[in-house]
């Protein structure tokens, strides 16, 4: 079946930019809030900071906890839970900043597998043939949500202060409705033959993909103001970073969508590494320009590609942790890259994501062509 007239599928991706929705909401929806009731921004960033910090921490057990009692059902739970604690950080809006704190610990507790538990949906949802294709145009839908997300809240708080929180809440709701109960098989049944086991050191090349996306890619969404400094623009060319490494990663993905199939991330890999040393030189606008277009390209393909390999390895009742696994060690390479921009020589930073993609393309070069994914994928 083709994915555009793809039901399932496109109800699973519903409830996936929904539950995305408020996680990029959520910083300038804590910094708006604070900033009207205390007078200051600081408190949002600490709200902010515990809320991060506590999706990362709680990822996995209860990605492990969705894995028991089965990613359909969990998640409907999780999402009731996270809507709960947004709904309680609108209420009390106004309460001292210990009650704040100890408030946002709800959403990002429930809210850290949220993810990963998408993803394991995912593969019941469409059928192996069409997964490289699925994950590609869901990173193209996922570039909108990350804008729209922002554009969301400061229109929202027109209405008030609180309002982004509610509207949060309300997506966290309707993704919740939107999780099908009864995920379909594909007339398939996995056994244990199908997934044999693996040892842990297998995850570790497409763990570090993951971490190297995060890593690179922190170096130029942080830091596109120093960018275009070095060479002399005016602050209002910023844009111009963000909007071709958007693009291009948006292009990357319906290339690699309208393929349909993996292809090598070694070459992905081999991307970063050219596109993270032109970066780290200073040559000029086209060298500005090209690399981050050759970064931006690869992010989509090195993702989807990343994704599939995982669930290649990852056994059935294992998906929903080994996701979220995945999902938090991107965020602590974005985590990491931010810091490289705040405490490094700009020149240096893009060179740390360039040894991480140099790193992860040695643990794969010993691996056959037809173990990494070269061609349409089965499991």
């Amino acid at each position: 079946m083709s994915l555009l007239t793809h039901r399932a599928y496109w109800r699973w991706s519903a409830g996936v930019q929904l539950a995305r929705l408020p996680g990029t909401m959520a910083p300038l929806a804590f910094t708006l809030l604070t900033t009207a009731t205390t007078g200051s921004y600081r408190l949002g960033g600490v709200l902010m900071s515990v809320y991060v910090a506590t999706e990362m921490v709680c990822a996995v057990p209860v990605g492990r906890l969705l894995d028991r009692v089965g990613p359909a059902r969990g998640l409907s739970a999780l999402l009731l839970l996270t809507a709960a604690g947004y709904a309680a950080l609108a209420v009390a809006a106004d309460a001292p900043a210990p009650v704040l704190v100890a408030l946002v610990l709800l959403p990002g507790i429930s809210g850290g597998a949220l993810a990963g538990g998408f993803r394991t949906l995912l593969a019941d949802t469409v059928d192996d043939a069409l997964l490289p294709r699925a994950i590609s145009v869901d990173a193209m839908l996922l570039e909108g949500v990350l804008i729209g997300g922002p554009a969301l809240v400061a229109l929202l708080d027109l209405a008030g202060t609180a309002v982004p929180l509610a509207a949060m809440a309300v997506a966290c709701v309707v993704a919740a409705a939107l999780v099908p109960r009864r995920p379909a098989s594909h007339g398939r049944v996995e056994s244990a033959a199908e997934v044999p086991p693996v040892r842990p050191g297998a995850y570790l090349p497409w763990l570090c993909c993951a971490f190297t996306v995060g890593l690179l890619l922190s170096t130029i969404e942080v830091a596109p103001l120093p960018l275009v400094q070095r060479l002399g623009a005016p602050e209002t060319a910023a844009p111009v970073v963000i909007a071709v490494l958007s693009g291009a990663s948006i292009a990357g993905s319906a290339l690699y969508a309208w393929r349909g199939r993996t292809g090598d991330p070694r070459l992905l890999l081999g991307g970063f590494v050219v596109g993270g040393v032109v970066l780290a030189w200073d040559l000029g606008w086209p060298g500005l320009l090209a690399s981050i277009a050759v970064i931006g390209g690869c992010t989509g393909p090195l993702v989807a590609a990343t994704s599939v390999n995982l669930q290649r390895l990852l056994p059935k009742d294992r998906r929903s942790a080994g996701f979220s696994l995945s999902f938090t060690v991107q965020a602590c390479g974005f985590g990491l890259g931010s810091l490289s921009v705040g405490v490094l020589p700009l020149w240096l930073a893009p060179l740390f994501g360039v040894f991480a993609a140099a790193i992860a393309g040695a643990m794969l070069v010993r691996k056959p062509a037809r173990a990494i994914g070269t061609v349409s994928v089965t499991s």
